[in-house]
């Protein structure tokens, strides 16, 4: 056993929020999930922890740990300096979904069906993968160091919208929100999201990029503005 410290931050609704230290006996094999369930047991009841699978999975304890967005699940107390607090915070997110076109199926075949080619599912099910962690979210520096929050929905919503836009049953139309409202040209393609995502999703190459492409090919691409212009 040895002795650590956890700095948590705690918040109570209409005041403002601090860090408050937790002082708790730590033992080989621990993670700071383990940790901070302690820390609830022992010294603080009220203590709100988010978690599911402990498995790395569900992504719900997603939080900041040392000041970078990790799984508490999945960070074992070996790999940090406890000679020096850990500290533990929530991450920050928007509640964007709301503002992201709904999947609007295609009008069925006329035997009554859909129809669509396995080569078209499996480019949207890499998306489906993702867990929701919003570490992508928290890392992004467009969000995090430029504070483009009101123009700004940030990888984890381009990757849902493109699950949406490259469906191959969706008849939806977001690109022009995708450049008016959600701000996908201020991505300059850095690919931090893609670096901390637990399931490995190419969100840069895979979702981002062909939704920019898409974009691009639309307001900007003078043949194809053209040829709106006419139809």
């Amino acid at each position: 056993m040895a002795q650590a410290t956890f700095r948590i931050w705690r918040n109570t609704p209409g005041e403002a929020g601090g860090f408050v230290d937790y002082p708790t006996e730590v033992s080989e094999g621990m993670v700071v999930l383990d940790a901070v369930h302690q820390i609830q047991a022992d010294q603080a009841p009220d203590l709100a922890c988010r978690w599911n699978c402990k498995a790395g999975k569900c992504g719900s304890c997603s939080a900041e740990i040392n000041g970078r967005p990790r799984l508490m699940c999945m960070s074992r107390l070996n790999t940090l300096d406890l000679t020096q607090p850990v500290t533990v915070e929530p991450m920050w997110n928007f509640r964007v979904k709301q503002g992201i076109q709904r999947f609007q199926p295609k009008p069925r075949e006329a035997d009554g069906t859909w129809r669509m080619s396995q080569r078209d599912a499996d480019r949207v099910q890499e998306f489906r993968k993702c867990i929701e962690c919003y570490l992508c979210q928290d890392v992004c520096h467009v969000l995090r160091d430029h504070d483009k929050h009101e123009a700004f929905i940030g990888p984890r919503f381009f990757t849902y919208t493109a699950a949406l836009e490259m469906h191959p049953l969706d008849a939806g139309d977001r690109l022009r929100d995708l450049k008016d409202e959600q701000g996908i040209g201020y991505c300059n393609i850095t690919k931090c999201c893609t670096n901390v995502c637990p399931e490995h999703i190419q969100i840069t190459d895979n979702a981002i990029i062909p939704l920019k492409e898409r974009v691009v090919d639309r307001f900007y691409d003078p043949v194809t503005r053209l040829l709106r212009m006419f139809r």
